[in-house]
This record gives C-alpha cells, sequence and structure tokens, in this order.
C-alpha cells in the first residue's frame, strides 16, 4: 500500500481487478457482488495493450451464508502468494 492512501473503514475492501479485457474484468467483478454489496464498478484503461483496469468497493459486513451463494472451491481456496506483495504492490 503506498503511503498517501487512506485505509478503508472497517469491515471495507477495495477492490482492484486488473484483466486483459473489460468482460475478464467484469465477471471476476460479478462474483464478488454474489458475496458481497459492492457500489458501482469504475473501469479504466491499464495500458496500451488495451487491459482494463476495474475499481469497486465491497463491503465485508454484509454477507450471505456462505454455503448459499460461495462455490465450494471460493470458500476452501488459498492464496498462492503466501502473505507476499504482488510485484507492482509497494
Amino acid at each position: 500500500m503506498r503511503p498517501t492512501e487512506t485505509m478503508p473503514s472497517a469491515g471495507i475492501a477495495e477492490v482492484r481487478i486488473v484483466a486483459a479485457s473489460p468482460e475478464a474484468a467484469r465477471r471476476v467483478a460479478e462474483v464478488l457482488q454474489h458475496c458481497f454489496p459492492a457500489t458501482e464498478q469504475r473501469s479504466y484503461p491499464a495500458g496500451h495493450d488495451g487491459g482494463t483496469r476495474l475499481h469497486m468497493t465491497v463491503d465485508t459486513t454484509h454477507t450471505p451464508e456462505p454455503h448459499a451463494t460461495a462455490p465450494p472451491w471460493l470458500v476452501a481456496s488459498k492464496s498462492a502468494a503466501r502473505g507476499r506483495p504482488h510485484p507492482d504492490e509497494v
């Protein structure tokens, strides 16, 4: 996280999706919106190659029952990064 960024309030997450196409970014956003209430998506060009950045805010304090909407692979998944930041993160 950059030092100039402020932390969202408790239970709120700022989500940034970077994808090769707007459709791929929208698909990921739709999955998140099935799990959490979210703001309207805001998309921006991600580079000269036609990529897309999609930003949205999700409220993690109001979630549906996990078994009702989350696919089993999502509930059981673990991060492969193991707490390490992505190369482009500070």
